[in-house]
């Protein structure tokens, strides 16, 4: 497997620019991304949605199309581009082989190389998902005054596995993938509220909790992502997340697919509140 350096240095023929912030504008982001900057996207370019990736041959699109279809919580489509198509239309003068920090590349359910530029695995038959991502309506909680604890540490959300069963399609199934965040107990009735004002990026949660009732029996060691970091009177609070056609991915075997790598998101140039009811 291909594994690329996290701060991977730019090309010799431009200037490393600065690494991006919560101040950063989605493009400033992705130009540092596009020339190699390797680092999760949480906490950055405050007020712009994220998104996940999935992108598949056409001949397995409509399948993957359903899937999502049919299960909106982790799989919230924001937009399905055409075949060989690069640049999103949620962000004008992307490149979608480039923009995103770090890539994985799938054959067979096998993770074959983990890179920060899939131009070198670009087909013109590649059609390409775009989904929601929850790192969008952190920033609203975060000025509601509910702590994001991975943001304020730096470090990646954790991701888990679980025993929820997603709604098959065509060649693809698997269980759903959730993230945690872990809020005090007294601020969980607000985030359960404001991140139901963003059902196209997750909505509101699937669990409150119990781990176990979902199927995730070691807390402090997430299958994604970084170790939670929770303080007294923290209540575990669990989101659906766009890693589930990852997990379809190894489960449904597809002979080549391309995803993101976990919390490693498209910022988009679309606005929180374009996603907000």
């Amino acid at each position: 497997m291909t594994v690329s350096t996290v701060g991977a240095p730019a090309s010799a023929t431009s200037a490393t620019p600065a690494a991006p912030g919560a101040d950063s504008t989605p493009e400033e982001a992705r130009l540092a991304f596009r020339d190699g900057l390797v680092r999760p996207t949480c906490g950055i370019a405050k007020g712009y949605a994220q998104a996940n990736l999935m992108i598949l041959p056409k001949d397995l699109a409509f399948d993957f199309l359903l899937f999502a279809q049919r299960n909106p919580k982790p799989c919230p489509l924001l937009e399905v581009m055409e075949a060989g198509e690069t640049e999103p239309a949620t962000c004008p003068g992307a490149d979608i082989r480039t923009d995103v920090p770090l890539y994985r590349v799938w054959e067979h359910g096998e993770l074959v190389a983990e890179v920060p530029d899939i131009t070198d695995y670009w087909r013109s038959d590649l059609v390409t998902f775009v989904i929601g991502c929850s790192f969008t309506f952190e920033f609203p909680l975060m000025e509601a005054g509910v702590p994001v604890r991975h943001i304020t540490a730096g470090r990646n959300v954790p991701m888990y596995d679980t025993s929820i069963a997603c709604r098959p399609a065509g060649a693809f199934h698997s269980n759903m993938v959730v993230s945690m965040r872990g809020i005090p107990s007294t601020q969980v009735s607000d985030a359960v509220r404001i991140s139901g004002y963003y059902p196209s990026v997750h909505g509101a949660p699937v669990c409150v909790g119990d781990p176990a009732a979902i199927g995730v029996t070691d807390l402090m060691h997430p299958d994604y992502g970084d170790a939670p970091i929770l303080e007294d009177g923290d209540v575990p609070v669990f989101w659906a997340c766009g890693v589930t056609p990852q997990a379809a991915a190894m489960a449904s075997k597809p002979p080549f697919a391309i995803t993101h790598a976990p919390g490693h998101m498209l910022i988009t140039s679309k606005r929180d509140l374009d996603y907000m009811v």
